[in-house]
């Protein structure tokens, strides 16, 4: 990557490699991926979600055949973005994506005192429609969280995991890294990790503590058969449910529940939040729940509820 001379990098640098098989990944920015993960916490997915932007920028410079010397300038990087939309094809907000890792790149860079001048300062993101979150209705969601068999252990688990996803709004990440120590049942709470690593406690109804209990006595031990393991969602291998696995095992309740759509773990977290502001919650209250950085996040969900409110008028109203 054309961030600097490899040759200047100082003594303590991560070394110039090859990642996953990959183009080759500047000194520069294996250190800026170093700081990513070491000081800033970020979870595999996000720091592989850099490094793939990072290849792509290095591949986009070798078929420019830019000097391998040369620091990017402003110049450089508002072309690699109009290459990403015209010749590549990519979404706006895949290259919004693109554009974040750039940003976060330079100011590394500035701090770390490589470049005097962030090139990224005027640099401009597409502009994106908000799209409004998918949710399920309520009724969906009680035929959803009835439809695993309890009178079997995997259903014992799968109606928990269900039951805690919908009752939190956890991230799938965060739902399958949670421990049987992070349930607090006695105070109704559960402690989770998301992302940056940061800690938050989510309040839990109690529905949810009740079908985890369950699967605790019943379930849990015989899906391990003598095996040990910290996390409450285990396979019958002694290891913990994976995202992969919990996507495949809620798109195939979802199909016997007769839900039409595509169903995820983040839809369950969208009617979560969905809900918690139809049914009075403040906004604040829901961003702290669902842990978003910045509440700019949460509002999308607003969308959701004004759409609600103009087809209550429509629906309702003699004169609407």
């Amino acid at each position: 990557m054309r961030l600097a001379d490899p040759s200047t990098a100082p003594r303590n640098s991560p070394p110039v490699r090859r990642l996953g098989g990959g183009p080759r990944v500047s000194t520069r920015a294996a250190a800026f991926l170093t700081f990513c993960r070491v000081e800033k916490g970020l979870s595999a997915n996000s720091l592989d979600a850099y490094r793939r932007d990072l290849e792509s920028l290095d591949n986009w410079a070798t078929e420019q055949k830019l000097d391998e010397g040369k620091l990017f300038t402003a110049e450089d990087l508002r072309a690699y973005v109009e290459w990403m939309g015209q010749s590549k094809g990519l979404k706006s907000r895949s290259i919004a994506r693109h554009v974040t890792t750039l940003r976060n790149l330079h100011k590394f860079l500035l701090e770390q005192g490589t470049i005097e001048i962030d090139p990224t300062e005027f640099l401009s993101s597409p502009k994106q429609w908000t799209t409004i979150p998918k949710f399920l209705n309520t009724a969906e969601i009680e035929t959803l969280m009835a439809t695993p068999t309890v009178g079997e252990p995997l259903g014992l688990r799968d109606r928990a995991m269900i039951q805690l996803l919908y009752a939190s709004g956890l991230r799938v990440s965060e739902l399958c890294q949670v421990q049987v120590s992070d349930v607090e049942r006695n105070m109704g709470v559960i402690r989770v990790v998301g992302k940056g690593n940061k800690h938050r406690l989510v309040p839990v109804g109690q529905s949810a503590l009740e079908a985890i209990e369950q699967y605790l006595e019943s379930g849990r031990v015989a899906i391990l058969k003598r095996k040990s393991s910290k996390y409450l969602f285990v396979t019958g291998r002694g290891s913990k449910m994976t995202r992969q696995g919990f996507w495949k095992l809620l798109g195939l309740y979802g199909r016997k529940a007769g839900i039409t759509r595509a169903l995820t773990p983040h839809v369950i977290r969208h009617s979560f939040a969905t809900h918690l502001l139809e049914g009075g919650a403040d906004l604040r209250s829901v961003q702290s729940m669902l842990g978003h950085a910045d509440i700019s996040t949460t509002q999308i969900y607003t969308h959701v509820v004004r759409g609600r409110l103009r087809q209550t008028l429509d629906d309702h109203h003699p004169r609407a």
